[in-house]
């Protein structure tokens, strides 16, 4: 008696295989990081429940989730966009540095004491600069078919040294005591903020991008042809469409996207330009937009979830004494389980047994 294994690729996706294997990937995940945090000395249920005391207990902690959310929930949109055209844009750290040192060179060299006017003057420059920087992977990856997995993650290590370059030498604050950060932004270069606390209008912009890019998505003519050429870019050729083209627009859009985020940071929540602003966002924005399963809008709720994990990091750390790994831990055992998870979601296992020859 023989036993062979067959993977065959499911026709049809039943909807409770759409709900449940998400699911069951954090679940999974959640309870591998707990065999870790028990290896750390840290109790699993225990810590679970300072994270979420501490990013949605109280209305503090949904606060400092958003803030950590906004810029997860714009850099994730922009990175949905290029993925949905099967175009891996792995580089939206280095968009959002370039976004974020376009910004400040619009404060630094043309600034206007009026907020109406500063506030499109860094739009436009963070739109122009990070999709600029994007758009030359993507015109690569279109015009010679170069590899833009490793162009976008080489362009973001340039981008890094960029801003080591302008924190520590010709911008750097006299005031600041060596530390590598500019000036302060003039209260006019601020993006206003939402009520009190450190919510920036960073947020609505996040919001309308995420629903601008569903409707291109659900309901234009453009949005299809990304989904075909993502899907297909032979057959989107035989029907005429431009490929090179649209892999240039759909990468400098994405790119414009990081750099919006950029924006956010500088001008919204750290009032300037410093070392170590992102946070590595652009990485996080990639989990995001995965486990979104590149759906703008859902990009949004799942940028709400990645940000209440950061926040509940910061509480392993100060409380119980974990370090930052711990928390990296978890978001990698997430997008590890929920790509696992897709698997099973396109293909069925099926076991066959017959009489051995």
């Amino acid at each position: 008696m023989s036993v062979r294994i067959r993977v065959e690729r499911r026709l049809t996706q039943p909807v409770w295989i759409e709900a449940f294997i998400p699911l069951f990937s954090i679940v999974m995940a959640l309870v591998t990081g707990s065999i870790f945090l028990a290896v750390l000395g840290a109790p699993p249920l225990q810590a679970y429940n300072a994270m979420f005391r501490a990013s949605m207990g109280d209305w503090l902690g949904i606060r400092d989730t958003l803030v950590k959310a906004i810029p997860l929930m714009t850099a994730g949109v922009g990175v949905t966009l290029a993925f949905k055209m099967s175009v891996w844009n792995i580089g939206a750290t280095g968009q959002i540095i370039i976004g974020a040192l376009a910004t400040t060179a619009a404060v630094r060299y043309v600034y206007v004491d009026n907020r109406f006017v500063m506030f499109w003057l860094m739009f436009l420059a963070a739109v122009l600069a990070g999709g600029g920087w994007a758009a030359m992977a993507g015109y690569l990856k279109a015009r010679w078919n170069v590899n833009e997995i490793i162009t976008t993650l080489m362009l973001n290590y340039i981008a890094l040294q960029l801003l080591y370059y302008f924190v520590y030498g010709p911008w750097r604050d006299p005031a600041s005591l060596g530390f590598p950060m500019t000036t302060p932004f003039p209260p006019a270069a601020r993006l206003p903020f939402l009520g009190t606390g450190r919510i920036h209008l960073g947020l609505i912009i996040a919001l309308v991008l995420g629903v601008i890019f569903w409707l291109v998505f659900r309901f234009t003519r453009w949005g299809y042809e990304i989904r075909v050429m993502g899907e297909s870019p032979r057959t989107a050729r035989f029907a005429g469409m431009d490929y090179v083209k649209n892999v240039v627009l759909v990468m400098f859009l994405s790119g414009a996207i990081a750099g919006i985020a950029g924006m956010g940071e500088v001008a919204g929540l750290t009032g300037r330009l410093q070392h170590g602003f992102t946070a590595e966002y652009g990485y996080t924005a990639i989990i995001v937009a995965w486990l979104a399963r590149l759906h703008p809008l859902t990009v949004i709720l799942v940028a709400f979830l990645i940000g209440a994990l950061h926040v509940g990091g910061e509480v392993l750390q100060i409380v119980m004494r974990l370090p930052l790994a711990s928390t990296q831990m978890l978001q990698g055992l997430i997008l590890f389980f929920i790509l696992g998870g897709e698997f099973f979601r396109r293909y069925r296992i099926r076991f066959h047994t017959g009489e051995k020859e």
